[in-house]
């Protein structure tokens, strides 16, 4: 089974194995979003939308259909 963003609960950390590139806004690929970087969810919004996480030093809020789709390896 595949892990993704989507998947992790707060405090939790992962590297960030694969992304589906045609399904990510380009800015979050601009702002570290890619494989290889440490991605952190730090806080969910109260009904579950959005994601605030951290990665590369950002900190971002995305929405959780697009955080389903960056394939991670929790640590």
């Amino acid at each position: 089974m595949n892990t993704t963003v989507a998947d992790l609960k707060k405090g939790e950390r992962g590297c960030i194995e694969q992304i589906a590139l045609k399904s990510i806004p380009l800015n979050l690929l601009e702002m570290g979003c890619l494989p290889g970087k440490v991605v952190e969810l730090i806080q969910i919004a109260p009904f579950k939308d959005p994601l605030y996480i951290k990665v590369d030093g950002n900190y971002l809020a995305i929405r959780k259909d697009v955080a389903s789709k960056i394939q991670i390896i929790k640590l």
